[in-house]
């Protein structure tokens, strides 16, 4: 763990004030293994039994629009232990927004795999309250374009052609806060080894 990433962290905490949300990242989003890198690509692997992904590190976000390339691989085809399970929103890539925890304030896309189709959501949270949308379905092993773009009291999310507007009630002028990366769940964890590979196309 380098003490750069520490400190910034710890800044952090100092900046939107401690409680229990803020106290859960510090203890979870700082993995010990690095993740894969392939032209440009980062794989992002959520092992059997766990929720975060490897390379789940602290990163801050200021952003008006945050674009990627996405792809998911066989591996994000899955059974839920609990039938009903198999309908949770995994999360896929975003940022915490409002410089709050991201159970308060975020903007990310979900993904799920079912009814033999990979679905993609626009996902956020707005004073603690959860809200999503289905975006579209996306094949397995195609590089998918995505953005969340903030437009005032809005985000606007894209995946490929497909657009859905979502409410914002964060007040700063940009996205302010860290990054989220690739979580199982919903209430289960990963049934076995979860790959998805993220292309940043926009820097914080």
């Amino acid at each position: 763990m380098k003490i750069p990433v520490l400190a910034a962290f710890a800044a952090f905490l100092l900046c939107t004030g401690c409680n229990k949300a803020v106290d859960a990242i510090a203890e979870k989003v700082l993995a010990p293994s690095a993740p894969a890198t392939t032209d440009g690509f980062v794989r992002y692997t959520i092992q059997s039994g766990n929720q975060y992904a490897d390379g789940n590190t602290y990163k801050a976000v200021s952003v008006s629009e945050q674009a990627f390339l996405v792809r998911f691989d066989s591996s994000a085809v899955y059974t839920t232990h609990a039938a009903e399970n198999q309908y949770d929103i995994n999360k896929l890539y975003g940022f915490s927004d409002n410089n709050a925890a991201h159970h308060e304030f975020s903007a990310r896309f979900g993904w799920r795999w079912s009814d033999g189709a990979l679905r993609l959501f626009a996902y956020v949270y707005n004073n603690g309250a959860s809200a999503s949308q289905e975006i579209t379905s996306v094949p397995i092993g195609k590089d998918v374009a995505c953005s969340i773009r903030v437009a005032g009291a809005a985000y606007v999310f894209k995946a490929g052609d497909a657009t859905v507007t979502m409410p914002r009630a964060s007040t700063t002028a940009l996205g302010a806060g860290y990054q989220l990366y690739p979580y199982f769940g919903g209430d289960e964890s990963a049934p076995h080894a979860v790959s998805i590979w993220i292309k940043a196309l926009s820097q914080p």
